[in-house]
């Protein structure tokens, strides 16, 4: 969802690797679906030593051609040659394929990957960006996120299958008090929780300031209160589960966490302690493939599966914390 964030989590136009310069230079470049997931997974080669990488994203650009992927990497320089050398490393399968190098004028590189990204409907939810607002719909709650210099409008399946999951779990007549949003990066899923479960208190957190500070001024967009109270949302910039407020706020009856599967897998020794007996954990950024790992680690720790959505490859869980014996 390493990568700068944790995750959201959301992995809607990629995986950044740095936060976002004030580039105008673009490389794109197509992959196949494992060397997209290898540069999500954190494997960028020679750029891991830079002290200040590119910022590369990987999207899939049809899904009905879902082994087809393409690297875009975004650079403040015109690209030099040994830096084309080493993009074209983590996609060998298109040896044969040229590269394309753009220059990008003065629009923020960010807006420009969200140019033209149509508004998502994931249950009772209606997700766009400022620059491509519709008017509301009856009977849908409608959030306005502007990623911003962090990542997550909502179009990425992984936040999608998030915002399907918390509609369910409504549906289902399920009530929640308190909710912890690890991985937040723009806020979105942490809204939502606020928006289906009014009474609850709200606390989301990421690894990265500057998408802390970007969920902050997405929340005054969306009219959402910030603050530690009921009805309210808390920010707060952490790794993980390492900060005194998520400590103190546990246990928790409803954590949400949209990263990676590696980071999902090593931080289930902290997630599964912070909930409550009978409390749901929903996790997403996981690919297909990833879920049999990624479920052992939390069964381990006396966690169930309990329900599941799946789009494309992409799989949200929700798993049940077992009460104790």
């Amino acid at each position: 969802m390493g990568n700068r964030k944790q995750g959201n989590g959301d992995m809607i136009t990629g995986f950044p690797f740095n936060a976002p310069c004030n580039g105008s230079w673009k490389l794109t470049l197509p992959c196949s679906k494992d060397e997209a997931q290898a540069v999500a997974d954190g494997e960028i080669g020679a750029f891991a030593l830079l002290d200040e990488p590119p910022v590369i994203m990987v999207t899939e650009p049809d899904p009905e051609r879902p082994e087809e992927w393409r690297l875009d990497v975004y650079f403040d320089h015109e690209p030099k040659a040994e830096e084309i050398k080493s993009i074209r490393a983590l996609a060998p399968t298109s040896a044969l394929e040229k590269e394309i190098i753009e220059h990008i004028e003065e629009e923020d590189w960010v807006v420009l990957s969200q140019s033209g990204l149509e508004p998502v409907r994931a249950g009772r939810f209606l997700v766009c960006t400022p620059s491509n607002a519709v008017a509301p719909e009856e009977g849908k709650k409608m959030f306005v996120i502007d990623a911003g210099r962090a990542f997550g409008t909502g179009h990425h399946e992984t936040t999608t299958g998030c915002l399907t999951m918390l509609d369910r779990m409504k549906k289902a007549g399920q009530n929640f008090h308190n909710v912890a949003d690890i991985g937040t990066g723009t806020g979105l899923l942490a809204f939502a929780a606020r928006h289906l479960w009014h009474s609850a208190r709200v606390i989301a957190s990421d690894i990265d300031p500057v998408a802390v500070e970007v969920a902050k001024e997405n929340a005054v967009v969306n009219h959402v209160p910030l603050g530690m109270g009921c009805r309210q949302v808390e920010m707060v910039v952490a790794a993980g589960m390492d900060n005194r407020q998520l400590k103190r706020r546990a246990p928790y009856d409803l954590l949400i966490a949209n990263i990676l599967a590696g980071p999902l897998i090593e931080l289930a020794p902290s997630f599964v302690p912070a909930l409550q007996e009978g409390g749901s954990l929903i996790l997403a950024g996981l690919v297909a493939e990833q879920e049999q790992a990624v479920c052992r680690a939390y069964k381990n720790l006396g966690m169930r599966l309990a329900d599941r959505v799946v789009l494309g490859d992409w799989p949200t869980l929700r798993l049940v914390k077992r009460p104790r014996f």
